[in-house]
């Protein structure tokens, strides 16, 4: 016979704050697996351990089983659901003769993840338990046999906790970042995350293997690499890299990923628009930190995206410096992507292949017939292991692919003009840990360029992947005549002309005869020309042992509109010696015009609950007016949505100046992130760095 409980209570503050939850809630049960979390029941009577029934019963998913993870019965008298998974004790602080009893429950650290009722019965003849509600299960990087463990609490810190980071963006010459706000700590955004999980073709298909599958981290970055872009499912966001952004917003508009996720279940799980990489990755790493899974966004510049699978990117030029063809293959200024942390034990017995995984959102090609890609071990990349899963030959290539320049003559004949094993994968980049700084992590994706040790790496990847090897041991042609690169005169600064300068040197001793094609392109980051700027076709002479020097200026009159949508200007010079029939020299420049200044900072007392100002600043550096200007502020833990103020025209030499107050709810370190649009710039990025102190009611003594 069964006895009846009085009152249930549930901890939520202090289990969430035991379990580094309590940011994203202390009414409702989150706790992390592998963890202990207490539960309090009040019965009507004395409570014998010994001998009186209590058994608790968890389950997540349709048709939860013990055989699948995603049922488990346990419980009191000790032994109670024996060789259950899930485990209890009685707490120390229980009262049982007066009928109070505290229970200690730990979830396996290999639990599936995701929302579970709680039932508890005290009659064995009763059929089904009176429900208790409703815990979520997370990740667990605090737990050591959790396969996400992670060691260090400042990188935990880092990976799991922190609510903002940034985003680098730009040339492997020109590396800025741009402040970005993961949110993965607002109070709705882990039911939109597990709604991603429900809604993924797996769960669609066979849910109870899939949410029996939740275990797994390698499963489950794998499921949200495809489910935050649109392709082939209900994803979150559609990508589009032409500049056509009807009916959405362009890419470099987005500050953050909550506003991305809270519209994407706003509208019925239809795709947000738009994304390009560096949104995909930034909304992945949302998603992954708030389900517990340590992660990190990753720039790697010059980016190589080959697809055809031969770790070799080709690239094509005219006489007259344009590309006369899109190549399958391409090189973009930068790729950014998410490593997370897990163990791989599905690859190596031991920990070889343990710690960083390459994870990547961006839909370029189809892993086992699915836009996604990883995780893909970076220990296995540094070393060329391209035989293993998941996709290390694609990201291996974008690190580390030979490079090979053809010219395309009139007659549809091309040349290879030299294959270059340099270039690709340069200053890999991630925020530091605990600050903003720079850390190039290049060194873990591949040994130094120009050794021996990278080239046998190399070498053996390509026999790997079955593909004969060409001679690859750096830039390499017959040994050139003429000698050129491209100077910068004036650092490039968008709202100002460019200047530049074309240095050719000939050793030989005799004069050259040069037809010159300077040709300036407007880039999208992809590698692919969004349109013409300008070209100039000249012929000179050039002497024997002296430079020639032509100089090459590029107005922001002409130059501006057509880089709204882009994101670099390319500077290329083809030369053709008539002197040596058939001798062909290119060189080329990337150029990341700075952006306008554009400043964010803040007034106040920096204090949970307590009034505040975010004041932002934009000077008008043209000698025009801007039309429909207009700025945001975003901030999680500062602001519970995104802050707007316009202004139909900012006159020229004026200035903007914005107050917007805010009442931070969050305290800790966080960042405020700005940004500016106007009919000639297009999202300017500004951010700043604020430490909210927790508020502590002070109750006066009494008299």
């Amino acid at each position: 016979m069964g006895f009846d409980v009085g009152k249930v209570e549930l901890h939520c503050e202090k289990n969430n704050t035991a379990h580094n939850t309590n940011d994203i809630s202390v009414n409702r049960l989150i706790v992390r697996r592998g963890q202990s979390f207490l539960v309090t029941f009040d019965f009507h009577g004395p409570f014998r351990s010994t001998t009186d029934l209590l058994e608790l019963t968890v389950e997540t998913g349709p048709q939860p089983s013990e055989a699948l993870g995603t049922r488990s019965v346990f419980g009191l008298p000790e032994g109670r659901g024996k060789g259950s998974s899930w485990k209890v004790k009685v707490h120390q602080g229980s009262v049982l003769p007066v009928g109070s009893i505290t229970l200690d429950i730990t979830s396996p650290a290999d639990a599936p993840v995701g929302e579970y009722s709680l039932s508890v019965k005290t009659s064995a003849t009763a059929s089904v338990g009176s429900s208790l509600g409703k815990l979520l299960l997370l990740f667990n990087p605090w737990c050591q046999e959790d396969w996400v463990h992670l060691p260090e609490e400042e990188e935990r810190q880092e990976y799991v906790m922190r609510e903002q980071g940034l985003v680098y963006k730009g040339s492997e010459k020109y590396i800025g970042s741009m402040a970005w706000n993961f949110g993965q700590f607002e109070d709705d955004i882990v039911d939109i995350c597990l709604k991603l999980l429900d809604v993924n073709p797996k769960c669609l298909s066979d849910p109870a293997k899939d949410f029996s599958a939740r275990c797994n981290p390698i499963y489950v970055s794998r499921v949200v690499s495809a489910m935050i872009n649109a392709n082939d499912d209900r994803g979150v966001l559609m990508g589009r890299w032409d500049g056509q952004y009807d009916g959405g917003m362009s890419p470099t508009h987005w500050n953050g990923s909550v506003e991305v996720l809270r519209r994407w279940l706003k509208y019925g799980g239809n795709p947000v628009k738009y994304g390009q990489c560096w949104v995909f990755a930034a909304v992945m790493c949302t998603v992954l930190r708030c389900l517990g899974i340590p992660c990190r966004v990753v720039t790697n510049f010059q980016s190589a995206h080959d697809t055809d699978k031969n770790l070799t990117i080709d690239d094509f030029f005219s006489d007259y410096g344009v590309r006369p063809k899109k190549s399958p293959d391409s090189v973009w200024n930068y790729h950014v992507w998410v490593e997370a942390w897990m163990t791989r034990p599905d690859l190596s017995a031991g920990s070889l292949y343990d710690g960083w995984q390459a994870v990547d959102p961006t839909p370029q090609e189809k892993s086992t017939g699915v836009y996604c890609c990883g995780p893909a071990p970076v220990k296995a990349i540094l070393q060329g292991h391209v035989d293993l899963k998941y996709d290390v030959p694609f990201v291996f290539a974008e690190v580390n692919a030979d490079r090979v320049t053809w010219m395309v003559f009139a007659d549809g004949s091309k040349k290879n003009i030299f294959t270059d094993s340099v270039s690709v994968g340069q200053n890999i980049s991630t925020k530091a840990v605990g600050s903003d700084k720079r850390v190039d992590i290049t060194a873990n994706y591949k040994h130094a360029e120009g050794t021996e040790k990278e080239r046998a790496v190399y070498s053996q990847a390509v026999k790997k992947v079955n593909i004969p090897e060409e001679n690859s041991n750096g830039i390499h042609d017959d040994k050139p005549g003429v000698s050129m690169k491209i100077v910068e005169l004036t650092k490039p600064v968008s709202g100002k002309d460019i200047d530049l300068e074309l240095v050719l040197n000939s050793n030989d001793s005799e004069t050259r005869t040069l037809v010159i094609n300077v040709n300036v392109q407007a880039m999208r980051y992809n590698g692919i020309p969004s349109s013409q700027i300008q070209t100039e076709l000249k012929e000179q002479k050039l002497l024997p042992k002296q430079d020639l020097t032509i100089p090459i200026h590029i107005p922001f009159s002409v130059y501006g509109e057509k880089m709204r949508e882009s994101n670099s200007i390319k500077v290329s010079a083809v030369v053709t010696d008539k002197d040596k029939s058939g001798a062909v020299y290119i060189t080329e420049k990337d150029l990341v015009p700075e952006s306008p200044s554009l400043t964010i900072k803040v007034i106040g007392s920096e204090l949970q609950y307590s009034d505040m100002t975010a004041e932002v600043v934009f000077e008008n550096p043209l000698s025009e007016g801007l039309r429909d200007c207009f700025i945001t502020v975003t901030g999680s833990g500062l602001l519970t949505e995104t802050i707007e103020a316009r202004m139909p025209l900012l006159k020229q030499g004026h200035r903007l100046r914005v107050k917007m107050p805010f009442t931070p709810y969050r305290p800790g370190p966080k960042k405020l992130v700005a940004g500016f649009n106007c009919d000639q710039f297009r999202d300017i990025k500004a951010s700043c760095n604020v430490y909210i102190k927790p508020f502590t009611s002070v109750v006066p003594p009494l008299p």
